[in-house]
C-alpha cells in the first residue's frame, strides 16, 4: 500500500513530454510509480487525491529569492508557498546575513533593508543570529522545518565586508591576501552545502545608508579569485546581477571565469527603457559563448520588471513633496485622512519633488505617466498604451498627477513596468523567455516588500502565458512547466527534483487551471514588528504536495512540514 495516490489527473511531468492522463503513486518522500489511467491500476494508498480534471505537474523551483532573514521565522516562505512552490534558491544579488562578524549584524540589516527593500524592523526582531560563518548558518537553518526546501549561496556583499571590515563595504580594492582569504571562505560555504555565490554589480542595489553593496567595483582578479573556487570544489552557480557597463567587459570575465571553471555563470538579462535593444545584444553574446563552449547564462524574467505604488509603497510619485514627508510618521489609515483634505491635495499636488538618491530616477516615478498604468484587479501585467496614466487622465480632462493621486485615493495600485515594456508589449521578454540557454527567475520572493510582488511569478506562467494572454504567442504548457521545474532544478545542481517520475522527489502540484487567479496586491503587516510588505492571494492550488506530504489543500496550509535545507548537489536517482 502507497502512502498517497494522486487519481486521474493530467500530468505534465516536467520532461517537456505531451499531457497525459496518469496517476501517481507516492511512497515516504519519493514518488514510487506512474501508471497511465485507467489501464495501469496502481492499487491501494492510506490517502488519494481525486485529480480528476485538474493539472498534475512537479512543484515549482524558485532560483531567485531573498529569504534569507524570513527563513529562520517563517516555516511557510510566503508568499513563494502560496504559489506552488517547492523549493527557493536564496542569497542572489550578493546580500545574505552569513558570514557574519559579531557586531557586525546591524551594517547587514542596513545592506538587505536598503538593496531589497526588507523593513529593517522585521530583520531585527526575526533573525536571531545564532551563526558566524556560513556553514553555522547553514546549521542553523537545518534546525527549523518548513513546508517548502531552501538552498542557499554565499553573498559577495557579506563576505567582504566580513574579511575587510569597513573597506571592504566602502567598495576599496581588496589586496591579494584578502581576496585568498574571500576565496577560502566561499570554498568553505560550497563545501558545506551552498549552491553557488552572487555579487552585485549595478548602482542601483544601495544600502539603506546610500552607499552601493560592497564587491560593485570589486576588479577582475577578486571576482575570479572568488569565482575559480565553483571549480575547485565542482559545483554551484555564479550568479551577478550588473548593470552591464561597460557591456564588453563585463560579459568578458564573466565568460573567462565560465570557460576557465566549467561553472555556469548566470547574469540577469532585462531590456532597458534606456537601451531596448541590448538584449538582441547580450543574447548573441550567449549565442557565440555557447558555440565556444562557454557557461554565460542570461536569467530572464517571465514579467517586467515593476513597481508598484500606493500611498504606503515605499516610492510612489507623490513620496518626496515636502508635504508628504510628515504624513510618512502616520498610520495608513491616518495618512489618508490627510491625504483626503483638500487643502492638503492641492499642497502635495502642486509642489515639485525633493530630489531622490538616485540622479534621473525621481523624475521618472514622478513624471513618467505614460509608463505608468492603473494595476487593477485581476492585475494587469501587459497593458496597452492607451490604458497609461497619461491617456486616461488626458480622457478624463485632468492633470495625470490629479488622475494618479486620485486612484490611489481609492486604494487603488499603480503599475510601472521599467525593465521589459520598452515596446508597450510582453514580446522582448517572450524572446529572452525563448532562447535556449536561458533560465528563468528574477522573481525576488522575499523582497521589495513594500514596491514589488513578483513572487506569483510561477503562477503567472500559467495564467497568462499558457491560459489567458491576448496581445500576442501563448507559449506551451509542457514547456512551461519544464522550464520552472526541471530547468531551474538541474541548473542549481538539484537532480532529485522538478520531473514527475520514479525515485523523483514528491513535490507536486495539483491544479485547476480554470480558477487559477492572482488577486490584486495588497498591503499587509505581518512581518516581525508589524512590518510591511505587498502579497497576493492566488486560487486554484488544490494541493501542494512537499516531499510527499501535503502542505496546501486549497491555498491552506495543512501544518506539514516536511521542508529541508538542500545541501549541495543532489543526485538524480538510478532506474
Amino acid at each position: 500500500m502507497y502512502d498517497l495516490i494522486i487519481r486521474g489527473g493530467t500530468v505534465v511531468d516536467g520532461t517537456g513530454a505531451p499531457a497525459r492522463k496518469a496517476d501517481i503513486a507516492i511512497q515516504g518522500d519519493r514518488i514510487a510509480a506512474i501508471g497511465d489511467a485507467p489501464d495501469h491500476d496502481l492499487g491501494e494508498a492510506r490517502r488519494t487525491l481525486d485529480a480528476t480534471g485538474l493539472l498534475v505537474a512537479p512543484g515549482w523551483v524558485d532560483i531567485h529569492t531573498h529569504y534569507d532573514g524570513q527563513v529562520t521565522w517563517d516555516p511557510h516562505v510566503t508568499p513563494s508557498g502560496w504559489n506552488g512552490v517547492t523549493t527557493v534558491v536564496m542569497g542572489n544579488c550578493g546580500v545574505g546575513f552569513a558570514p557574519v562578524r559579531p557586531g557586525q549584524e546591524d551594517f547587514l540589516i542596513q545592506l538587505m533593508e536598503g538593496v531589497e527593500d526588507i523593513p529593517g524592523t522585521a530583520l531585527h526582531e526575526g533573525i536571531d543570529w545564532k551563526w558566524e560563518s556560513f556553514p553555522e548558518y547553514l546549521d542553523a537553518l537545518e534546525t527549523m522545518p518548513r513546508s517548502v526546501d531552501v538552498a542557499t549561496q554565499i553573498p559577495h556583499g557579506a563576505v567582504r565586508a566580513y574579511v575587510m571590515g569597513e573597506r571592504g563595504a566602502k567598495n576599496e580594492k581588496a589586496e591579494a591576501h584578502e581576496i585568498d582569504e574571500m576565496a577560502k571562505i566561499v570554498k568553505e560555504g560550497l563545501e558545506a552545502g551552498a549552491l553557488g555565490f552572487s555579487t552585485s554589480r549595478t548602482i542601483l542595489h544601495r544600502a539603506k545608508d546610500g552607499e552601493v553593496v560592497p564587491g560593485t567595483y570589486a576588479e577582475d582578479e577578486e571576482v575570479l579569485g572568488i569565482g575559480r573556487m565553483l571549480g575547485e570544489v565542482g559545483h554551484g552557480v555564479f550568479e551577478v546581477a550588473s548593470d552591464l557597463a561597460p557591456e564588453g567587459d563585463e560579459l568578458q570575465w564573466m565568460r573567462k571565469l565560465g570557460k576557465e571553471t566549467g561553472r555556469p555563470v548566470t547574469f540577469a538579462c532585462l531590456q532597458s527603457p534606456r537601451d531596448p535593444d541590448q538584449y538582441k545584444r547580450l543574447l548573441e553574446v550567449v549565442n557565440e559563448d555557447m558555440a565556444e563552449g562557454g557557461t554565460l547564462t542570461p536569467q530572464v524574467a517571465q514579467r517586467p520588471a515593476g513597481l508598484i505604488f500606493g500611498f504606503d509603497s515605499s516610492v510612489h510619485p507623490f513620496r518626496l513633496k515636502p508635504a508628504f514627508k510628515p504624513l510618512l510618521d502616520l498610520s495608513p489609515e491616518e495618512r489618508l485622512a490627510e491625504l483626503r483634505k483638500p487643502e492638503v491635495r492641492k499642497q502635495v499636488l502642486e509642489q515639485e519633488s525633493a530630489a531622490g538618491a538616485i540622479p534621473g530616477m525621481t523624475e521618472m516615478f514622478t513624471k513618467a505617466w505614460g509608463m505608468m498604468y492603473p494595476l487593477g484587479s485581476p492585475p494587469q501585467y501587459e497593458p496597452s498604451r492607451e490604458d497609461s496614466i497619461e491617456a486616461e487622465a488626458k480622457q478624463a480632462g485632468v492633470a495625470p498627477e490629479e488622475f494618479a493621486y486620485d486612484l490611489m485615493l481609492r486604494g487603488e495600485f499603480i503599475y510601472m513596468p521599467i525593465l521589459g515594456y520598452a515596446e508597450g508589449n510582453l514580446e522582448a521578454i517572450r524572446t529572452m523567455m525563448q532562447h535556449e540557454r536561458a533560465v528563468f527567475g528574477l522573481s525576488d520572493g522575499g523582497a521589495h516588500c513594500a514596491l514589488v510582488c513578483d513572487a506569483s511569478m510561477p503562477t503567472f506562467l500559467l495564467t497568462h502565458w499558457v491560459r489567458d494572454r491576448s496581445k500576442g504567442e501563448r507559449l506551451p504548457l509542457e514547456w512551461i512547466v519544464q522550464q520552472q521545474t526541471k530547468r531551474t532544478a538541474e541548473f542549481y545542481g538539484m537532480n532529485d527534483r522538478g520531473v514527475l517520475a520514479p525515485g523523483m522527489k514528491a513535490d507536486v502540484n495539483v491544479i485547476d487551471l480554470d480558477a487559477l487567479h492572482i488577486h490584486g496586491p495588497e498591503m499587509v503587516d505581518d512581518l516581525p514588528a508589524n512590518g510591511m510588505r505587498l502579497v497576493q492571494q492566488i486560487d486554484g492550488y488544490r494541493y501542494t504536495v512537499k516531499s510527499g506530504e501535503v502542505t496546501y489543500e486549497d491555498g491552506e496550509a495543512t501544518g506539514a512540514l516536511p521542508g529541508r535545507l538542500v545541501r549541495g548537489p543532489q543526485v538524480a536517482p538510478t532506474a
